[in-house]
Parts: C-alpha cells; structure tokens; sequence
C-alpha cells in the first residue's frame, strides 16, 4: 500500500475486506458469499479439461487445489499483503512447511532466527535434516548475524518478526536487500502483526506467512495457514507440494475466515487499546519484573518495531518476581477470564507460563525465562482483565 495516508490505508483495506472479490452478480446477490461445498467441478468438452489437467494453477478442476469461495479469500488476503497471489492452508505449520520445502534440495543451508515457532524448528531439525539440509540459528536481532551466517549453500533466511515470546525484531528490509543480491529466498512469519499492522513483502522480503488461525479467523473456530508472495513462487508449491500434501484449505473453513476478515480492522483496534490498559496495570504491580511488549518504552528494539509495524496487538510476556513454581501455576490456574491454553487472535483472553514446556524439577528461579509468562488480551473490557490479574497477583 506504499507511502499512503492512514485515511488511504483504511479506506483501501475497507474494500478490501467487503468488496474484492465479491462477485454478488453470479450468487444472488447475497451478501455474504456462497460456500461452495463440492469436491468436484464438471467441464463441457474434453478439450477443456485436458487444458486444466496441463495447469490446474489456472482455473477449477478438483477442491483440493482450487475453489471460489477459497478464491475470494485468496483474493483478499493477496491484496492486504500487497502481494500477487495467496494460497491458503489447512494449518499455520502447512503454511510453513510449504515456504520451505520446495526451495530447498540436499546439501543446501538455511539461516533461521533462533528459537522460532515450534513446528518450523521441528520442519529444520526433524524433517529437513534427512535429507542434509542443515539450518543455522543466529539471533537476528543482530542483522549482521544474518548475514555472517550465509555461504555459498544458503538457499532460505527464515525470519519471524515479532517472535512470539520475547518479541525480537529483526530488520527486514536491510536482510532482504542482502538476500536479494545473492538470490537467497526470504520467508518471515507475520503472524503476530497480521497485514493490517505490518506488511513484510512491501519491505523485501518473497514470501510472507501467518497463521490465519490467530487473528484472521478470530474466533477460535477454525484452524489454517497463509502464505502470500509472487504468483511464480506460489504456482511452484502449488504444483507439486500443495497438491500433493493435500494441505489446501476446505471451502467452510475459507468461509470463517472471510467470516473473520470483516471484523478484523475493529477487533484488533478494541485488542489493542485494551491491551495498554492492561500493561499500564502490570508495569505498575510490585509483583512484575519485566514487561515485554514491542511498542513499550522500556522494549529494546521500539524504534525498528515503530519503523516496520504500524501497531502492536494483545500478545505480550510478564516476568514475574518468584522463587517458586508452584507460585507461578497457582497465579495461573486461580485466574477466571485468562484460560491456559496455547495460541492467541480469538474473542478470549489466554494465559501460558514459560514452565509448561519444562519439567517442573528443571525450574531456576534466577533464570528470567523460566519466571516468564505470556499473555494474550483478547475482547472482554481492561476493567474486567485488570480484576482478574490483581486478585491472580495476590497469589504469587
């Protein structure tokens, strides 16, 4: 959407949500866009359908590559990225998988941000690692680490900006202009920001992904994956790894996300407002350490996370002041409106400790890590959270 005024942006992000698309001439015109439940689609002569068997890319042969109501969604999610095309899958990690999987044969190397999300660090050390191809884990924070980490054999840099945890940001214009030179594919998880609060492909970078289970869906509902970047990448995934994985998303769940994307400019403008709230509340308890929340003053990347994002949403960690982990799973499990689960985008506030994925007995309580604790703001009011915690707090 380049250098537009923010009344621009919102007007063209407003079409896009509720107009693109939407061909309501050739449904009725109804409102709200058909799901179009078939696996299969019928052709008039032999000719036509030797033409799609050639390229399946370019038009409806079979559901598990391409459907109109999934169409109206890639259609919206390309442009909200500022990017050509979009596939859609039927999970954030089949999304991963894909970026990765096709641009890479053995022998190649991959420089990834240390510590990303689970499933893409289990695609590089569990999967890719049988067929020799190696990743280094640099923290890229640091560009220059980045770029130190790159060889001959370095086919992808995998970023993820903000992580998920401790929200470290890398600077993806100046690592994709690095890639770019040396023909290195670039692949950064957006699914902390979504389009609306960051855009990585007008910053450089080829192919974006997010986990459309989060905000765009925002309903916890539904789970799925998008990745959006150039039409000749995509068709390349689409042609062989899409297809046969099988990893597309089915129409009803396309249609919860269009479901999701009309409301998304609204929920992540009450998330976010809530959200400081909230963090204005912990900043000032005795019981807090630290606060890690990207547009935060005390964050230590605020600048390149004002420079490359345009807002920050209800996902933030706490570092609490406790020696114990019973203490910490006591705040936890004694809180009514924040549920323990993993995730974040939907209407419901969460709640995750970092010990959960540790054995209790590792426990130190001089690490700050493992005294860490992620919080997810979801839809109910500041007050109400706010309560919550306070009395949680006590319990510490």
């Amino acid at each position: 959407m380049g250098n537009k005024s923010n009344q621009e942006i919102d007007s063209e992000i407003s079409f896009i949500l509720n107009e693109l698309g939407e061909d309501r001439e050739q449904y009725f015109q109804a409102i709200a866009p058909p799901i179009v439940q078939t696996s299969n689609f019928a052709f008039k002569t032999v000719d036509a359908i030797r033409q799609s068997f050639k390229d399946e890319y370019s038009g409806y042969l079979y559901s598990r590559g391409l459907n109109p109501t999934v169409d109206i969604l890639r259609k919206k999610l390309a442009a909200l990225d500022g990017a050509e095309d979009c596939l859609v899958f039927n999970s954030g990690a089949a999304a991963i998988f894909s970026s990765i999987v096709p641009f890479v044969q053995s022998g190649d190397h991959i420089v990834s941000v240390r510590s990303p999300y689970t499933w893409a660090q289990k695609c590089f050390d569990l999967f890719l690692v049988r067929y020799q191809v190696t990743t280094t884990y640099v923290d890229a924070r640091d560009t220059q680490n980045v770029l130190d980490a790159c060889n001959d054999k370095t086919k992808i840099i995998y970023l993820e900006s903000p992580n998920s945890w401790d929200f470290a940001i890398q600077d993806m214009k100046s690592i994709a202009e690095f890639a770019k030179e040396r023909g290195i594919l670039t692949v950064c998880d957006n699914s902390y920001c979504t389009p609306i609060y960051q855009r990585p492909i007008l910053l450089g970078i080829d192919l974006v992904l997010q986990s459309a289970t989060k905000y765009i869906g925002g309903h916890s509902d539904v789970v799925a994956g998008v990745l959006t970047g150039k039409k000749s990448l995509l068709k390349k995934i689409f042609d062989l790894e899409y297809l046969l994985a099988g990893s597309g998303i089915q129409p009803f769940n396309a249609w919860l996300l269009l479901r999701g994307l009309r409301t998304l400019p609204a929920r992540l403008d009450r998330i976010s407002n809530t959200t400081i709230e909230v963090l204005n509340f912990l900043k000032s308890h005795p019981k807090i350490e630290q606060v890690i929340f990207p547009f935060d003053d005390t964050f230590p990347q605020t600048d390149l996370a004002k420079s490359q994002m345009t807002g920050a949403c209800g996902l933030f960690s706490i570092v609490v002041k406790t020696d114990s982990v019973v203490r910490i799973e006591r705040f936890c499990e004694n809180l009514t409106c924040f549920l323990i689960a993993v995730s974040w985008g939907g209407y419901e506030s969460l709640i995750l400790p970092k010990i959960a994925g540790m054995d209790p007995s590792l426990f130190n309580k001089d690490d700050p890590q493992h005294r860490m604790i992620r919080i997810y703001v979801g839809l109910e009011s500041a007050e109400y959270l706010i309560k919550d915690l306070e009395i949680g707090l006590d319990l510490l």
